[in-house]
């Protein structure tokens, strides 16, 4: 045993974890949704080549990627330290302009630093130097964050323009094809935390770890690392999907809904993970051909498009974890 836990030590990591899904999903589909706002015609957006909204949307990007680091970090030492690490995220708020991403960011951040400390309290209590010395970085990390979105808390609030008005183009996107669009979104992040999350676990548990044949020591692998390896690469693309799905709401004046659906499910052992996940990529695939049919239906051919490319991907990912089956 690493160092003796309790149950509240463990419940403490995993409210960090819940808040790191929670910032590294509101961050970047704030960050989706820069592209709208920008589109706003103002006297900045005609005068310069970059307005503010590239530039904190750039911000905004890189912080959802820092905070997804953060998250794998601490859903690894969780499974280091025996517990089980959470899917489920604080609540994610996006909000409607700079000021409020910047008034929602600060907020999370305090939160984060106040919790943080409490974590790095208990584990210099408990003698876990390894926790103590990761998130004395992360808080060093959520402070930079801080105080970045202190900065923007006074700047001058966007003008309103007021909705765009409707026509016979944007009338096809109707509720219900933006709720299937909004599912599909809240299914690429439920598979970005299923697939993060057993990513760390095959890495941070030590049953999962040993090598038990020549070949392994020799290559110095095994299946666990192996699928590992295979995971990141899967969420990496999955973080893409995201982007892009959300973007593409935020582009026809639709609004993107932070949900996880369906619920992420981890697994005890290697062959849950792939079995999990193919089923995941099932249900992407048989999600994404509706989401194809109603947008040909519609003649929404980019929408159709990028569903089209990103169904390859899906089909390419569920015959990899295929592959592993028994």
């Amino acid at each position: 045993m690493i160092v003796k836990t309790t149950p509240e030590y463990l419940d403490l990591l995993n409210r960090a974890a819940a808040r790191e899904i929670q910032v590294s999903a509101q961050y970047m589909l704030q960050h989706t949704k820069m592209d709208k706002l920008s589109r706003k015609v103002i006297a900045e957006n005609i005068l310069l080549d970059e307005t503010t909204y590239d530039a904190f949307g750039k911000l905004l990007k890189d912080f959802a990627i820092q905070e997804m680091k953060h998250l794998g970090a601490i859903f690894e030492r969780i499974y280091v330290l025996g517990g089980n690490a959470t899917t489920k995220p604080d609540k994610i708020t996006i909000g409607d302009s700079i000021k409020e991403f910047a008034e929602l960011g600060y907020k999370a951040e305090e939160e984060a630093l106040e919790l943080y400390r409490q974590v790095i309290e208990a584990a210099k209590n408990i003698g876990d130097r390894e926790t103590w010395q990761m998130f004395s970085k992360i808080y060093s990390d959520e402070e930079e964050h801080l105080l970045a979105f202190e900065e923007y808390l006074e700047i001058e609030k966007e003008p309103d323009l007021g909705e765009t008005p409707e026509s016979e183009w944007r009338s096809i996107f109707n509720p219900d094809y933006i709720a299937l669009l909004n599912k599909a979104l809240a299914s690429e992040i439920s598979a970005i935390i299923q697939y993060t999350n057993q990513h760390e676990k095959a890495d941070g548990l030590d049953k999962m770890r040993r090598k038990k044949t020549a070949l392994e020591v020799i290559s110095d692998k095994n299946k666990a690392s192996v699928v590992s390896k295979m995971l990141k690469e899967v969420f990496l693309q999955e973080m893409e999907h995201m982007e892009k799905i959300a973007e593409r709401i935020y582009e026809i004046d639709r609004e993107a809904l932070a949900t996880v659906d369906p619920l992420p499910e981890i697994g005890n052992s290697v062959e849950d993970f792939i079995k999990l996940d193919r089923d995941a990529e099932n249900y992407a695939i048989v999600l994404y051909r509706k989401v194809i049919e109603e947008a040909t239906k519609l003649g929404d051919i980019k929408t159709k498009k990028m569903f089209e490319n990103i169904i390859q991907e899906e089909e390419e990912h569920y015959w990899m974890f295929d592959d592993f089956l028994p």
